[in-house]
C-alpha cells in the first residue's frame, strides 16, 4: 500500500520559517496533482497549495501567497511546502495528499503551531 508521510511541523514564533516534507512509500503510479492541506483547529480542512503533475503548474490559496511555496524533488519523490513569515492563523494540522489514476492518498499530517 501506498503511504505519505508528512515531516517538518513544531511550535514556532510567529515570523519564523518552516519547510515541511511529504515522502512517499510504495507504489505511486500515474500521478495526476500533489498537494497540501490544512486543518486548524475547531475549522474545516482547506486546501493550502498543490502542483499539477504535468505541466508544474502550482496554486495556493488566498491566505497563504506570497508565503508559501510548493515544490518537488523528482529525484528523492518528496513534495515540500515552504512556509515563511507564519502567522497565527497558519496553526494547523498540515496534510500532504497524491490524487492518482483512481486514487487519493493522505499522509498522517504533521503539527504546525505558530504562537508568541
Amino acid at each position: 500500500d501506498v503511504q505519505l508521510q508528512a515531516f517538518g511541523g513544531g511550535l514556532v514564533q510567529p515570523g519564523v520559517s518552516l519547510r515541511l516534507s511529504c515522502a512517499a512509500s510504495g507504489f505511486l503510479v500515474d500521478r495526476y496533482a500533489v498537494g497540501w492541506y490544512r486543518q486548524a483547529p475547531g475549522k474545516k480542512r482547506e486546501g493550502v497549495a498543490c502542483i499539477w503533475s504535468t505541466e508544474g503548474d502550482t496554486g495556493y490559496s488566498d491566505s497563504v501567497k506570497g508565503r508559501f511555496t510548493i515544490s518537488r524533488d523528482n529525484a528523492k519523490d518528496v513534495l515540500s511546502l515552504q512556509m515563511n513569515n507564519l502567522k497565527p492563523e497558519d496553526t494547523a494540522v498540515y496534510y500532504c495528499k497524491a490524487v492518482t489514476r483512481g486514487d487519493i492518498y493522505w499522509g498522517q499530517g504533521t503539527e504546525v503551531t505558530v504562537s508568541s
